[in-house]
């Protein structure tokens, strides 16, 4: 699976970049036909903490899935973002597997 970063007006860590391709990679795990998966980290401009945001796009057969979280750490967004994508990727393959 191809993933791709970009990081909004600010340079992602080499670190951070590893992390995400490191998460992103194991959601082969629920679905084996991801075509390619785009992350895009941003800064909200609010005043609270909560202030990193993570969305990842899928590319899979049929229909793109989606997730953005909000949170403390780029880390903690992603995690929360892969979570919610990995549920969705489960409905996906049971959808595919009752075709």
């Amino acid at each position: 699976m191809n993933v791709t970063i970009q990081s909004v007006k600010f340079d992602a860590a080499d670190r951070l970049k590893d992390f995400i391709e490191q998460k992103v990679s194991k959601l082969d795990v629920f679905f084996d036909r991801i075509i390619d998966a785009d992350v895009i980290l941003k800064l909200d401009k609010s005043e609270t903490t909560e202030n990193k945001v993570a969305e990842i796009s899928l590319n899979v057969p049929g229909a793109d899935l989606f997730a953005k979280k909000q949170s403390k750490t780029f880390e903690e967004a992603i995690d929360l973002s892969c979570e919610a994508l990995r549920k969705q990727l489960i409905k996906k393959k049971e959808k595919v597997k009752s075709k």
